[in-house]
């Protein structure tokens, strides 16, 4: 099969896998923002789409925001809480964000590998979500020098349901072709007072999760069906392929905020 051009970039396909989908989920109510204040967050390692187990999340390795080009720490800002899911407690974090000027706001998580005991084997997921003020573009479009990270090609905080994302996945900044991206959508919503998932709004696709292939020039692309959040997890995308003895797997994920057009 060949795939040419970032349009044709991906095919999707239902695909049943051994696990359920793994993603570090940095959550807001809202990634557009229209005054300065800091915005709330939970920071949690889960199965969003199910409502599935919640992961123990260590402090990140690094938790930071990049705003017209400058990174600013923000792990003072974390805040150790338990997050409820339909079947188990698991550490999470509260956070905030600080937005203070126009423009974007590129948080970036780098986790410490988590050890996955049913695949045994470890998983690192570096992650970004861009959040806006007042409709300045201003970073979303940069890469920030993870090892693995997916960078996008449509403005991700005001994505039109019914319309398609696409992007590119980088190792070591370079194009990385063939790999797997799993696809999530937050279906039970973080309720940020209770720091607890509220109920799915739909229920997990049948013939197990949604998968993305990157071409050749590691372009893909996804026709967003609704809106909400939505995730993309290239699965092993990292150049690390070891931790403490076991296998590695290091994801690059990002995510996106999806509206429907009133």
């Amino acid at each position: 099969m060949t795939l040419n051009g970032p349009l044709l970039a991906a095919f999707a396909a239902l695909v049943p896998l051994s696990a359920q989908a793994h993603f570090v989920l940095p959550y807001a109510d809202n990634v557009q923002i229209d005054r300065p204040g800091d915005l709330p967050l939970a920071l949690v390692f889960w199965h969003p789409f199910e409502n599935g187990h919640v992961m123990d999340m260590e402090v990140p390795h690094g938790f930071y925001m990049i705003h017209n080009g400058d990174r600013i720490d923000l792990a003072d800002r974390l805040e150790a809480t338990p997050f409820q899911g339909a079947q188990n407690t698991g550490a999470g974090f509260r956070a905030t964000l600080p937005v203070k000027r126009s423009g974007d706001y590129v948080l970036v998580t780098e986790p410490v590998p988590y050890l996955e005991p049913s695949e045994d084997k470890y998983i690192q997921q570096f992650t970004k979500v861009v959040f806006n003020r007042n409709g300045l573009p201003t970073d979303w479009a940069d890469p920030v020098g993870l090892p693995t990270e997916i960078l996008p090609l449509v403005k991700p905080y005001n994505v039109l349901a019914g319309s398609t994302f696409s992007g590119q996945v980088l190792r070591n900044g370079a194009p990385a072709a063939g790999i797997e991206i799993e696809v999530e959508y937050v279906a039970a919503v973080p309720d940020l007072d209770s720091f607890a998932a509220k109920p799915p709004t739909v229920g997990p696709m049948p013939g197990g999760a949604v998968v993305v292939v990157t071409d050749a020039n590691g372009y893909f692309s996804f026709g967003v069906p609704r809106a909400g959040w939505w995730g993309f997890a290239a699965l092993g995308s990292g150049p690390v392929t070891e931790h403490d003895g076991k296998e590695l797997s290091q994801d690059a994920v990002f995510w996106i905020r999806a509206y429907g057009m009133e």
